[in-house]
């Protein structure tokens, strides 16, 4: 299927001279997206450094990689070619070798990095690439995303209604494409495991210096159970059988490989509020088995996306933040929009639940514009939530279309 980061891609090489690097989750499309980018154009390359021909030619410098793609014969004024750098962040020179190659061949290529771990991350050798490249974080499908709709400058668009049965496929089986389209339970199962295998024995093998993978994955099992949840380390630690420094430094390398996010407690205009554990929640919402928290977990990707797609287009800086005070009332998520509240979004399972107290008082409190309480049952209505500026209750399936 179509993803609409294709659009985003092809417009940031009609507009820039700048590396685009995608990043993402494993299984997240991140190679098909490219090739379905490079396929059409006439002169394009694909080099995945996990080829062992692909990294020979990479580790000998970028002359050699020109001379390989037959860079010098590329002339301005014509279609210049286009290369996809595929895992690159793999190779522990792979800053340096990106920034000679893009100082030296930037006007005779364009240059798309891809990578399943973050490509800001690695510090250890190499000069900074600041100004050299955009980045583009390519997150599982969303409502508005399997719609399709058209690509837009502005961030909310008008509501669409999306199939029943496709909205729960994408509840049950999750955002990332492979077990969305096909749908069959037994291969879900197949692929889940295949994917934490690769996850845990592979990427975090070669990659970290952790050798407690199962303790690690352990960890990982114990956030899937707690999704939602504020993030108590010292329970986590006594549950591992490890330090809660331990425990801190291994989420921090489980969110660097796409495999969880946390969100902070907003401060800014919450008196009294607490600045303590953030919550943690799951790129593969799929893998919740709680329905309420799966559907708590399922928004907050749709609101997570959303931030990055926004920040990473250019609208401005947005923020996915939790409001929770000393008195316990909590709201579970607030969107900011260059450091100011924009909309606040209670979670609900049903439309057959009274809006809550406290979405009134962080509406004031926090002074945002839109406050919603979500329902995740609720049959779609033709509405543009946004229109709305006292606490109301919307459907899941109209709010999540007008994101992205």
């Amino acid at each position: 299927m179509k993803r609409f980061y294709e659009y985003i891609i092809e417009e940031h090489f009609e507009k820039n001279r700048q590396m685009l690097f995608l990043v993402g989750p494993r299984q997240v499309g991140k190679t098909t997206t490219s090739l379905e980018i490079a396929e059409p154009k006439p002169k394009h390359f694909y080099l995945n450094w996990d080829s062992q021909d692909d990294r020979k030619l990479i580790i000998q410098g970028p002359d050699a990689v020109a001379r390989g793609l037959d860079l010098e014969m590329a002339k301005l004024g014509v279609q210049i070619p286009f290369v996809v750098f595929d895992e690159l962040h793999k190779y522990k020179k792979w800053k340096t070798f990106l920034k000679g190659f893009f100082d030296k061949y930037s006007k005779k290529v364009q240059i798309l990095v891809t990578g399943s771990a973050r490509l800001d991350i690695y510090k250890a050798g190499g000069d900074s690439l600041m100004g050299r490249y955009f980045l583009y974080r390519l997150h599982p499908l969303t409502v508005a995303e399997v719609l399709l709709p058209p690509m837009r400058n502005v961030e909310i668009g008008p509501p669409k209604k999306l199939d029943d049965k496709e909205f729960l496929a994408l509840f049950d089986f999750g955002g990332f494409p492979e077990p969305f389209l096909k749908r069959d339970p037994f291969f879900y199962s197949q692929w889940k495991r295949l994917r934490k295998q690769q996850l845990f024995n592979e990427d975090m093998r070669d990659l970290t210096k952790i050798q407690d993978y199962a303790q690690m994955e352990l960890l990982a099992e114990l956030l899937e159970g707690q999704a939602g949840q504020l993030t108590t380390y010292s329970s986590l630690a006594n549950k591992v059988n490890v330090s809660v420094d331990t425990v801190k430094r291994w989420i921090k390398v489980l969110k660097s490989f796409y495999y969880c996010f946390t969100i902070q407690p907003w401060s800014k205009n919450v008196t009294r509020s607490l600045i303590k554990e953030p919550k943690v929640f799951l790129w593969d919402w799929s893998l919740v088995e709680d329905k309420g928290a799966r559907v708590e977990n399922f928004i907050a990707c749709h609101l997570h996306k959303a931030v990055h797609y926004w920040t990473d287009r250019g609208f401005g800086e947005y923020g996915l933040h939790f409001l929770r005070d000393k008195e316990k009332r909590e709201v579970d998520f607030l969107v900011s929009k260059n450091k100011k509240p924009w909309f606040i979004v209670e979670v609900k399972s049903s439309e057959n639940q009274g809006i809550s107290k406290s979405l009134y008082h962080f509406q004031e409190m926090t002074k945002a514009p839109h406050a919603f309480q979500v329902a995740f049952d609720m049959e779609y209505v033709d509405l543009d939530c946004f229109a709305c500026t006292e606490p109301t209750i919307v459907p899941a399936k109209t709010f999540l279309s007008q994101l992205i």
